[in-house]
């Protein structure tokens, strides 16, 4: 199913849930290839939820979480097992795949709307703030050896989200990218780090 073909499917319409956008399609594709059936998935920030509703029938089970209360109602409504979260927070277990297209845009005060909206594009002034939180707290949540795809995008500075891993203990790998309008985005495979391998050569792409 093409693009437009999953956007006339959610059949939702809520104000404060990010709708499905270019990013929304990379990570998805991206998702399809790395998925597999064995795999128990979790999609943090889940927006609509499309991404859980496509991996559904191809894996064990998936769980979607948002902080978002209107995000949470939109995916339950699509038949989707959501839950409202702030990253993992509250959330038990490990997962063989986590999937996550985090709020990115570097985001002044003055920029924000007071809205739900915010949580899905508010990265705080340098883009990196929620991500940052999630590398911090992915490897307690990883199965070993599982596997993260986490996108990024150029603005928000690709080097120091790799730096940030190597930091948490994690290695990275390109798996997707793509121009659009004012930005390129970036899919990155996480894994954590295995012993016996320097910080600085698990870092770079294949």
């Amino acid at each position: 199913m093409g693009p437009e073909g999953l956007k006339m499917s959610l059949g939702y319409s809520f104000e404060e849930v990010y709708r499905p956008a270019e990013d929304t399609y990379l990570l998805l594709k991206a998702a399809l290839h790395e998925a597999l059936p064995r795999d128990t998935v979790i999609e943090i920030g889940c927006g609509s939820a499309l991404i859980t509703r496509e991996l559904a029938p191809n894996v064990k089970s998936i769980l979607a979480t948002d902080i978002n209360p209107h995000a949470v109602k939109a995916a339950k409504e699509a038949g989707v097992d959501a839950i409202r979260a702030d990253l993992f927070r509250g959330i038990k277990g490990r997962f063989d795949l986590v999937i996550f297209n985090p709020p990115y845009l570097p985001t002044q005060e003055d920029e924000r709307t007071g809205g739900w909206i915010d949580s899905a594009l508010d990265g705080g002034a340098s883009g990196r703030e929620t991500i940052n939180s999630f590398l911090e707290q992915l490897g307690q949540h990883l199965t070993c050896p599982g596997r993260a795809l986490l996108l990024v995008s150029s603005l928000t500075g690709l080097d120091e989200v790799k730096e940030k891993a190597i930091k948490e203990g994690l290695e990275t790998r390109e798996v997707a990218s793509e121009g659009c309008f004012f930005e390129r985005l970036h899919v990155l495979r996480i894994m954590q780090r295995r012993r016996g391998e320097g910080s600085y050569a698990s870092s770079q792409d294949d």
